[in-house]
């Protein structure tokens, strides 16, 4: 005898689906995932033959054995404990909450993902946009830096395209790996992330078990070996200064640096600036208390102007890109080193001490930051205009008037970059970047600064200003 059943449309889609997943799950995903490893082995073995620093097997980890391995950490076990007794909670939930932040944190490096894909848009992203040049480089002191140091480059933070251009400069050096603010934190884009090696973190987080958890995780990576950048700054510049640094991140490092380790940790200091910023005008609002917040469509209809603006002049050949970006690497500085040269030892410091002595170590690496942020067209010939007021110069005054700042720059040992090594050419394409911006009024061969965008104008002569002489 036989029946017949009759199902609904909707369920009989459903079942079809999850037979369709069942099947690419057990049948095609095994060689896709065999496929991925092949074309990632295949970049591994190409790349470490040409990196200064190789990558560490840490990074090569399956990222579930990363998560179980900071999950079981001793000291993570030992928070989660203290944090449940704390709130009489069961130690379970606890653990539910460290996996949470441990799966939010850990990253998924992928060596394909990293030299094929992200440094293909890096580099066509970067050249496209700027005019991209490394101005100066401590070659002696870079090459000298131990095979088998962990190395973090310090930088400062005025962009974000600060991770593009960095990676993509240093990637004949290193894999580097960012901590990457929440704002990333979007479907598809944190997947390019993690990817890329990069791990995400909360910006003030006040969470000690969180804390703890990335504390561990960044103390081991750094163990291991792992090549990182840290911005002390935390955030964008808001009115192109250098913002006060803060150290907990540098903290979280040196715990995972050993006086009488196998690994040296070596610092490196690097120093970063534009002609145009992208989120200039962003920037200065947000830092800006009584300004109206914008939201989404106005910020959308500024993205959208800026891009017409800019098709605009590549259709009448007048577009220049956004100027020079320029990026300076100074001498590295080892922990080793350091602590020895101070007679000290990280490992057995006391709190406030130790604390102290973070502080000493990072603020003497924003020094060296500060030093080596390269001196561009834009903010010299932005500089000379404020101190014009409302008086107008004409182009001969001008140059003058920046042939006199820079030698006061060059008296303080500033790091200048100079393109096509010909000054008046400098000063010409800084000057035209204004003008073509309007930030500045060209009226019968004599240029004044305009009175209404004296903070945007103030924005790029502040990223050189702690230079001059009456800093």
């Amino acid at each position: 005898m036989s029946t017949s059943i009759t199902l609904p449309l909707w369920l009989a889609l459903l079942i079809g689906a999850l037979a369709a997943w069942a099947l690419l799950d057990r049948l095609l995903m095994p060689s896709a995932r065999w496929f991925v490893r092949s074309r990632a082995n295949r970049v591994l073995d190409e790349v470490g033959r040409r990196l200064k620093i190789s990558i560490r097997p840490f990074q090569q980890v399956r990222r579930q054995a990363l998560i179980d391995r900071l999950i079981f950490d001793d000291k993570v076990q030992l928070a989660a404990q203290a944090f449940a007794d704390a709130r009489g909670m069961p130690r379970e939930v606890a653990l539910d909450q460290v996996q949470r932040y441990a799966r939010e944190i850990v990253p998924a490096f992928n060596a394909y993902v990293y030299f094929r894909l992200g440094y293909w848009v890096g580099k066509n992203l970067s050249r496209f946009l700027y005019r991209v040049r490394i101005g100066y480089t401590d070659d002696a002191g870079l090459n000298a830096i131990p095979q088998d140091a962990t190395v973090v480059f310090v930088m400062n933070h005025r962009s974000n395209m600060d991770y593009i251009i960095a990676s993509y400069l240093a990637a004949e050096r290193a894999a580097l790996s960012y901590a990457v603010g929440e704002w990333a934190r979007v479907w598809g884009l944190q997947q390019l992330i993690r990817a890329m090696g990069a791990y995400f973190v909360r910006r003030n987080s006040k969470d000690e078990l969180y804390r703890r958890v990335l504390e561990r995780y960044i103390a081991m990576a750094t163990e291991a070996g792992v090549t990182q950048a840290v911005y002390p700054e935390g955030g964008l510049t808001k009115d192109g200064r250098m913002r006060e640094p803060r150290f907990g991140v540098l903290d979280y490092m040196l715990r995972g640096f050993h006086t009488h380790g196998e690994r040296d940790l070596v610092f490196v200091p690097l120093g970063l600036n534009y002609d145009r910023v992208l989120e200039d005008r962003t920037q200065l609002l947000s830092g800006d208390a009584a300004a109206p917040k914008s939201g989404r469509m106005r910020a959308g209809w500024r993205t959208l102007r800026f891009v017409a603006d800019q098709l605009w002049l590549l259709l009448r050949s007048r577009w220049h890109r956004l100027g020079y970006a320029c990026v300076n690497f100074g001498t590295p500085v080892s922990v080793r080193a350091w602590a020895a040269a101070r007679d000290i030892d990280f490992d057995h410091l006391p709190k406030e001490q130790r604390q102290a002595e973070v502080a000493a170590l990072g603020r003497h690496l924003m020094d060296e930051v500060g030093r080596l942020i390269p001196v561009l067209p834009v903010p010299l010939v932005a500089t000379v205009l404020l101190q014009q007021g409302e008086h107008a110069i004409g182009e001969l005054e001008l140059k003058s008037a920046v042939g006199a700042l820079v030698r006061h720059l060059e008296a303080r040992n500033a790091r200048l970059y100079v393109p096509r090594s010909d000054w008046d050419y400098a000063v010409g394409a800084g000057l035209r970047m204004l003008v073509q911006r309007h930030l500045v009024d060209a009226v019968d061969g004599l240029y004044r600064a305009r009175t209404d965008e004296a903070p945007l104008l103030r924005y790029y002569a502040n990223s050189i200003a702690h230079l001059l002489p009456d800093a």
